[in-house]
């Protein structure tokens, strides 16, 4: 049987509570535990915005990288055009 708390068992362990930790400590203890639950929710929300700008980051990177490559093959092949053009100009100038 799966356990359940009802209103009785809730009742006795805030008695616990205020019996261990005072009624003096009791806003000091609500305090650190509200702070936890918004640093841990916090840091739920950023894991998922850090997720967010990684997706935006890498994609402009990828378009990068695929522009870098196109032009590197443009300047290869601007390349190989100059070196065949340069035998064909010496052959010229030696005939």
């Amino acid at each position: 049987m799966p356990f359940r708390m009802g209103p009785l068992e809730i009742g006795i362990i805030l008695v616990i509570i205020l019996i261990i930790f005072g009624v003096g400590k009791l806003p000091q203890v609500g305090d650190a535990l509200g702070k936890g639950i918004r640093a841990f929710r916090k840091g739920q929300s950023d894991d998922d915005d850090d997720e967010k700008k990684k997706a935006k980051e890498e994609a402009p990177k990828e378009e990068k990288v695929e522009e870098k490559v196109e032009e590197k093959a443009a300047v290869k092949e601007v390349a190989e055009e100059k070196t065949e053009a340069k035998p064909e100009a010496e052959t010229e100038e030696s005939a």
